[in-house]
């Protein structure tokens, strides 16, 4: 029992100076500091590259399925068993060899779209004097709203 309080005591002492160190630090925030937030599904729903993104991917799905149904004519009109796996066997490593690509290339604009709205995210809170940019999700309240400046740059 005696054990008891005193690991209830160290622990409330703990929190206490815990407490203390946490109020202290955040008084030092400047009275000036600048919050900004950003609602990044509109930005990423607004922008160009996004749009044109997704009518590529489109393409490419569709060009693949038109793989996948020539493929299917192809070994359904092979009537020798060898032939046919043979046809099934090529047109298998094309289809992965062309889904492959195209989920590369699909990857590496993803990353140059994010790269290329964080850019402007960064550049426009500098240009505002902003300290802190925060997804709008993240945020309950409080920051200035700054996704519509955003938005317009970005198309």
């Amino acid at each position: 029992m005696n054990n008891n309080l005193k690991v209830l005591t160290v622990s409330l002492v703990a929190f206490g100076l815990g407490l203390g160190f946490a109020n202290y630090a955040m008084s030092d925030t400047p009275a000036t500091f600048k919050v900004a937030v950003v609602n990044v599904p509109q930005i990423v729903e607004s922008s160009a590259q996004v749009k044109a993104l997704k009518e590529q991917n489109s393409k490419n799905v569709q060009e693949l399925a038109k793989l996948g149904e020539t493929a299917q004519n192809a070994i359904s009109k092979e009537k020798d068993e060898k032939k046919q796996k043979a046809l099934r066997e090529k047109y298998q490593k094309e289809f992965q060899a062309k889904r492959t690509a195209m989920t590369k290339s699909y990857e590496k604009k993803l990353i140059e779209i994010d790269n290329n709205i964080s850019n402007v995210i960064n550049a426009q809170a500098k240009a505002q004097g902003y300290d802190l940019v925060l997804a709008k999700g993240a945020v309950l309240m409080g920051g200035t709203d700054i996704t519509n400046e955003i938005a317009k740059q970005i198309k």
